[in-house]
């Protein structure tokens, strides 16, 4: 069982930057794929980015392509996502998930641990 906590959602203007955290606890880290997905009221979640369990791997939902970088530091079980040039339209709940079936994946079908979320709201 994997326990992931986000944290580093504000309110902050167009233009802006934010960093999120995803926390891990509860096994060893390192062997687990992370992605970050978000979700804006009235729409369904959507992929953001991932990255493997390595760090060697990152992927990236083209809205979000040259603005957001995903990292990770597996000493710290945690993984970021760096968020800069923000758009209202990132405006949303933003989730981590891992999985430590081999994949990393861009659907959320394939995430089997989740975190609560953290509010991004991004003000024009």
């Amino acid at each position: 069982q994997v326990q992931l906590v986000e944290s580093g959602g504000g309110l902050v203007q167009a233009g802006g930057s934010l960093r999120l955290s995803c926390v891990a606890s509860g096994r060893t880290f390192n062997s687990y794929a992370v992605g970050w997905f978000r979700q804006a009221p009235g729409k369904e979640r959507e992929f953001v980015m991932a990255i493997s369990w390595s760090g060697d791997n990152t992927y990236y939902h083209d809205s979000v392509k040259g603005r957001f970088t995903i990292s990770r530091d597996n000493a710290k079980n945690s993984v970021y996502l760096q968020m800069n040039n923000l758009k209202p339209e990132d405006t949303a709940v933003y989730y981590c998930a891992a999985d430590s079936g081999g994949i990393t994946g861009v659907l959320s079908y394939e995430y089997k641990y989740w975190g609560q979320g953290t509010q991004v709201t991004v003000s024009s």
